[in-house]
């Protein structure tokens, strides 16, 4: 769930057009392994369970065999789906092998060390690619979604889950709680305020709804659907790979 840190394109302003920092978010992340998982359920009031939750069903509709949950972190999502789907495999891949050393403690099987943007596996090696909280810490959304799309089969299913911004009479308190709440409850929970400082910033400028399912169609998907959660906070989306 972490922020993201802006650096601006070549002849930008920040926030007319941003990139991740990698290193940045690879440190970031170190430092906060061992307490992120208690902050995140503390943070959203244990609701981000039920979100991966209601993922984990949906995956497990699908039956697939063969599973990747990029940007794994310490193994959330993918534990959830480790239980949900018990015939699958399932592999957790993230850059930070501080959050992997979590996932694999905490009963994920597989893991694996691997930069998203340039995932190490073969054309067409899984059913159904998974990303929670993930695609938004990432330097190019399309290059990610891409590479996503390049290691599933034909007719495999891509989900994202992220956050979003609610609309009408919550979008301005919630808002309000994402960029002077947030960061100082986390901070004080991790020691680490700075690394959530961007949460609010890479929330607004991250796609949304019609948006992000345009995104996903232009790198090789079809009937991409958006499914608010928790009214709008957050949201699931899906596709399939063509």
């Amino acid at each position: 769930m972490l922020g993201r840190r802006a650096i601006p394109r070549r002849g930008g302003a920040v926030g007319a057009g941003t990139i991740q920092d990698p290193s940045y978010v690879r440190e970031a992340f170190a430092r906060i392994a061992d307490r992120y998982v208690t902050t995140n359920h503390v943070l959203s009031l244990g609701t981000d369970i039920l979100w991966r939750k209601k993922v984990a069903r949906i995956v497990s509709a699908w039956k697939p065999r063969r599973v990747l949950d990029v940007a794994t972190g310490t193994g959330d999502l993918a534990l959830e789906i480790q239980d949900a789907c018990p015939e699958a495999e399932v592999t957790g891949s993230d850059f930070c092998a501080e959050m992997l050393a979590h996932a694999g403690r905490r009963g994920l099987v597989r893991t694996l060390v691997a930069d998203a943007m340039a995932l190490p596996f073969a054309d067409g090696e899984f059913d159904v690619v998974t990303v929670a909280f993930g695609l938004r810490n990432m330097a190019d959304y399309a290059t990610a979604i891409g590479e996503m799309r390049r290691v599933l089969k034909p007719g495999g299913h891509l989900l994202v889950l992220d956050f979003s911004l609610p609309t009408g009479a919550l979008k301005g308190p919630y808002r309000w709680y994402l960029h002077h709440v947030l960061p100082k409850m986390a901070g004080l929970l991790t020691g680490q305020q700075d690394a959530y400082e961007y949460l609010g910033g890479s929330i607004e400028e991250f796609p949304m709804g019609r948006a992000m399912c345009d995104l996903i169609t232009a790198q090789g998907f079809k009937d991409a659907d958006a499914r608010p959660l928790s009214c709008g906070v957050a949201a699931i989306y899906t596709a399939e790979a063509v």
